[in-house]
């Protein structure tokens, strides 16, 4: 499928090149984005190595366990079993390591000054992140980036895997739906999207479902979008507890009431609901109580397992630091507790116990005869 997408430009190009019949003899992949090095790598896998060959001339090298003068023994050695070698070399962060590694680099220049035209070298540089915007990239990042484009970047092609653009995210989105005649709606495609925070591997593999699931009708939904990703039931949700958190009664119903209808199992779907409710809360009671500002130091306060997507970090921050006491959010868990009771006793209309419940967080508390701040005017 052609791209044509900027984010997709460095890949698009590598690509062209290695079925040209003169690629470079090696090339350095730089970059963290996963989705994109799978593409270059299944690419060069169908382009230049036969799946039956690829026991003898596919080879995988970590330059931890081995040093760079096997590897590029090995690239220089002809196979009796297979016409063409290629290496994947990970880890060449250690030839940035302790010392000039004058040596290494020097049998690098030496191999490249007469490299073998029937192997190609395939640097890995994954230590590295390249934002979407390469102008913000990391200092430390620079810097490395910058060493491998001044050492191995003299013999071999950079290819950048930096972040997809949401954008261009969207827009694959919709065009590697249509190359396998299914219409994806613009608005299912920036749901997806904007729930995954543009993660492409989560995309590929969101998508590969949401294809799957709409296979009779050819036709993704926005619908479709928020029944079958969790994500996107949880952007929703976030949302919902946004409009809670800032005392807006319209627009909390109306959420609720989209977030039912997007459900699989309509309002047999409300004690999930109440779950990720009463979970987001809790959250919200620790971000409070440990006086959480930035998404950064959200990491340290909530342990694995009970985090929120990275998406909604700020948000959730945000939401917490409308609610003025600890008291607040105790109120909070103790009423979808209570609804929650509620619905496990088979009331005779669901709705109607969600929409209290809704109403309810977004009043404001009534003060307690018990509340401790009260007891100075009780004994008055």
């Amino acid at each position: 499928m052609a791209t044509s997408l900027r984010s997709f430009a460095s890949t698009d190009r590598f690509i062209t090149e290695i079925a040209s019949p003169s690629p470079r003899p090696g090339y350095v992949l730089v970059g963290d984005e996963i989705f994109l090095y799978d593409r270059c790598r299944r690419a060069v896998l169908s382009t230049l190595v036969p799946e039956g060959a690829r026991d003898f001339s596919l080879h995988d090298i970590d330059l931890s366990e081995t040093n760079i003068f096997e590897a590029l023994d090995r690239a220089q050695t002809p196979s009796l079993m297979a016409p063409f070698q290629v290496l994947f070399i990970r880890n060449i962060k250690n030839l940035y390591g302790r010392g000039s590694k004058k040596e290494e680099f020097a049998a690098i220049d030496a191999y490249f000054r007469s490299p073998n035209p029937q192997a190609l070298l395939l640097f890995v540089a994954d230590h590295i992140r390249i934002p979407t915007d390469i102008r913000k990239m990391d200092y430390q990042d620079k810097e490395r980036f910058d060493r491998i484009r001044e050492t191995l970047g003299e013999w071999c092609g950079m290819v950048e895997l930096a972040r997809v653009d949401e954008n261009d995210a969207t827009r694959w989105v919709v065009s590697a739906a249509e190359a396998r005649n299914v219409r994806f709606d613009p608005d299912a495609a920036r749901e997806l999207v904007d729930s995954l925070g543009a993660d492409m591997m989560l995309i590929s593999s969101e998508f590969e479902k949401l294809l799957l699931y709409v296979e009779a009708k050819n036709r993704v939904t926005l619908g479709d979008v928020e029944t079958m990703v969790l994500a996107a039931k949880q952007r929703s949700l976030y949302e919902l507890t946004d409009a809670i958190s800032a005392k807006d009664r319209p627009r909390a119903l109306a959420l609720l009431h989209g977030l039912l209808n997007a459900s699989d199992g309509g309002e047999d779907a409300a004690i999930g609901h109440l779950y990720m409710l009463a979970r987001t809360f809790r959250q919200m009671l620790i971000i409070l109580e440990k006086n959480v500002r930035d998404s950064r130091a959200i990491w340290q306060a909530l342990w694995q397992g009970f985090r929120m997507p990275p998406f909604a970090a700020d948000d959730l921050i945000r939401q917490a630091r409308r609610y003025k006491s600890r008291r607040e959010l105790t109120r909070a868990l103790r009423l979808v507790a209570r609804a929650d009771l509620e619905l496990r006793s088979s009331p005779a209309n669901k709705l109607l116990v969600l929409e209290r419940l809704v109403l309810d967080l977004c009043a404001e508390p009534k003060p307690s005869l018990f509340d401790p701040s009260l007891q100075f005017a009780m004994e008055l």
